[in-house]
């Protein structure tokens, strides 16, 4: 971060509200342009030079690009804690400015409904395949009970990755009780629900990231807490999966994984995508201790017509994990 370059940044109005309404919340260059009221083009040009200048960054979902703000009073960088306070400072003391401000925060209100409708229009649309696989399980606060149960009462979940984060449900059931949370997707539209659930939480508290779980792109020891629910099901490749998740997993950190115990529901692969019909005791014993996990006794959650099963392992401090070179000449479990 050039001080130069930032300086030249924030000597503009349009930039200067684009900063103090990402403080807020993560949005869309088309939302940015509906709050400003202001042409995409020209909203887009603002972005670039935000994003040159590392006071903001983009991330594509599909054809969308979302923008989040880069700067912090609790980044525990000093330039970037420093111009977090210098916005909030000029918010304070220049009453125009203020102004203009708490007009354009007012529009936030448009933008949120407009995604909590879309996630009311994909539920509606979806109904019905969500019904058939509840009348299989259990009630899901019984899984979330579970999954809460099996941490300590003050357990602290550090840095909290949501792999297949679906609709957050438990990103957000767990956002209180880790640092920082990042839910993970592979589906755009999965991603836009997750986002209309996530969006009361603080900016800097939580972050969305597309991509696909046998190559997570994230940095190796990133994580303290990794959640899989029902998720795993979905994968070709079940230790590849975890392998991926063991790299990005800090030492001694936890994995929680939720899915299906063994069943002969045949239905679900066509019906549901589903690739695995649930999984063992055993294979999934397997699976983590050659991921590099130790496991802990499961818990057994049973459904109407499925079994649901809760499998935590902790990374074992000196577990090497295999590089992605070596996950990629990996056999299928």
């Amino acid at each position: 971060m050039r001080t130069e370059q930032v300086i030249a940044a924030l000597a503009d109005p349009t930039r200067l509200r684009i900063m103090r309404l990402l403080a807020h919340m993560e949005l869309a260059v088309g939302e940015l342009a509906q709050v400003l009221g202001q042409s995409q083009p020209r909203v887009s040009r603002h972005i670039a030079i935000l994003c040159d200048s590392r006071l903001a960054e983009r991330r594509r979902e599909g054809s969308w690009i979302f923008l989040r703000q880069c700067v912090s009073k609790h980044s525990g960088r000093p330039l970037s804690a420093a111009i977090a306070g210098l916005l909030d400072a000029a918010e304070k003391e220049d009453e125009a400015f203020a102004a203009r401000c708490a007009e354009d925060r007012r529009h936030l209100a448009a933008i949120r409904e407009a995604r909590e409708k879309n996630a009311a229009e994909y539920f509606a649309r979806h109904a019905g395949e969500w019904d058939q696989i509840r009348a299989l399980l259990g009630p899901g606060s019984t899984v979330e009970a579970a999954l809460v149960g099996s941490l300590g009462r003050d357990d602290r979940l550090g840095r909290l990755l949501d792999v297949g984060t679906g609709t957050g449900r438990i990103a957000a059931l767990l956002a209180d009780r880790c640092f920082h949370l990042v839910g993970f997707d592979k589906s755009t539209e999965m991603l836009r629900l997750a986002r209309a659930k996530l969006q009361d939480l603080p900016v800097e508290k939580w972050e969305l990231v597309q991509g696909n779980f046998n190559a997570l792109p994230f940095e190796e020891d990133s994580f303290d807490t990794i959640t899989l629910h029902q998720v795993l099901h979905y994968a070709q490749d079940p230790l590849r999966v975890l392998r991926e998740v063991a790299r990005v997993c800090r030492s001694a950190g936890r994995v929680l994984i939720v899915d299906l115990a063994a069943h002969e529901r045949e239905e679900l692969r066509k019906r549901h995508a589903h690739v695995r019909l649930g999984f063992s005791d055993e294979q999934m014993l397997e699976l983590l201790s050659e991921s590099g996990f130790a496991p802990d006794p499961p818990i057994t959650l049973p459904g109407e017509a499925l079994t649901t099963k809760l499998w935590t392992a902790s990374r074992a401090a000196a577990t090497k994990v295999p590089s992605k070179h070596q996950q990629a000449k990996g056999t299928t479990t």
